[in-house]
C-alpha cells in the first residue's frame, strides 16, 4: 500500500498548528471532535488504498482526495477553532471565493492535472497544499466572518454555482480528457470515460449536498433574524415612549 507524504506531513503539521492556536482558548468537545475528524479524513485519503488508486488508476479516487482537501477537511478545521481564535483573522469573502474557485479550475485543466500526476514527488504535493489552503480560506468567513447570515448564504450559493460546472463538464464531455488516466493500467473497474463520468457526477452531487446544506442553514438563520428584528424594533419603540412619559 502506497502512503503519501500528505499523511505524515499535512496531518502532523495541522495537529501541532491547531494545538498552538488553541493553547490559550480551550476548545469545546465538539471542536476537538471536528479537528480529529479532519485529521482522520486526511489519513483516510492518503494512507489507505485510496492513495494507490488515485495516483495510479482511477480519476474518481483522485477527485475524492481533492474534495477532502478542498472542502471537507478545511471546513472541519475551521469549525474546530474557538470563536476567539477565529475572530483574530479576517478573510474577506471577495478574496477567498475567487482564490478557491481559481485553485479548483486551474488544477483541473488537463495539462496541469496530467503534469502534476507525472511529477508526484514535487508538483502534486504543491497541488494538494493549495487545495487545503484555498479550502480554509473559503470556509473561514462562513464560520468566523462578521457578515450577516444573508451574506453568508449568498456567498455559499455563489461558491456552489461557480464550482459545480467543473464536475458537470467532466460528466458530460464525451471523451476522457486526462491522458494519465487514459493510459493507466487497469485490470478492473470502469474504463477511462466511465471513470471520468463517475468522478464528475460524484463531485457535482457532493457539492450540491454540502453547499446546499450550509446555504439552507444560513438562509433559515437569515429568515429568523428578519422576523426577530421588527419585534425588537417595536419593543425599543415602546420603551422610548414610556420613558418620555
Amino acid at each position: 500500500m502506497q502512503i503519501s507524504a500528505e499523511a505524515f506531513g499535512f496531518a502532523p503539521f495541522l495537529a501541532v498548528a491547531y494545538a498552538l492556536a488553541v493553547r490559550n482558548d480551550a476548545p469545546t468537545r465538539a471542536q476537538l471532535a471536528a479537528a480529529a475528524a479532519a485529521l482522520a479524513l486526511l489519513f483516510f485519503a492518503f494512507a489507505t488504498e485510496l492513495q494507490q488508486l488515485a495516483t495510479h488508476t482511477f480519476l474518481w479516487a483522485h477527485l475524492l482526495q481533492n474534495v477532502v482537501l478542498a472542502e471537507w477537511a478545511p471546513a472541519l478545521l475551521v469549525l474546530a477553532l474557538p470563536a476567539r481564535v477565529g475572530n483574530r483573522v479576517r478573510v474577506p469573502m471577495l478574496a477567498a471565493l475567487p482564490v478557491w474557485v481559481g485553485t479548483y479550475a486551474v488544477w483541473h485543466l488537463p495539462w496541469a492535472y496530467d503534469y502534476a500526476l507525472r511529477h508526484q514527488h514535487s508538483l502534486l504535493h504543491v497541488e494538494h497544499a493549495t487545495y487545503l489552503l484555498a479550502g480554509i480560506a473559503l470556509w473561514w468567513p462562513v464560520v468566523h466572518g462578521r457578515e450577516s447570515a444573508g451574506a453568508k448564504a449568498a456567498y455559499v450559493f455563489a461558491a456552489f454555482v461557480l464550482a459545480s460546472p467543473i464536475g458537470l463538464l467532466l460528466a458530460l464531455i464525451p471523451r476522457a480528457i486526462y491522458s494519465f488516466y487514459v493510459h493507466a493500467p487497469r485490470t478492473w473497474g470502469p474504463r477511462p470515460l466511465e471513470d471520468q463520468q463517475i468522478a464528475g457526477v460524484t463531485m457535482a452531487l457532493e457539492q450540491a449536498a454540502v453547499f446546499f446544506a450550509v446555504f439552507a442553514a444560513y438562509l433559515l438563520r437569515f429568515a429568523r433574524e428578519e422576523q426577530r428584528d421588527p419585534e425588537l424594533f417595536g419593543l425599543e419603540l415602546r420603551r422610548e415612549v414610556l420613558r418620555r412619559r
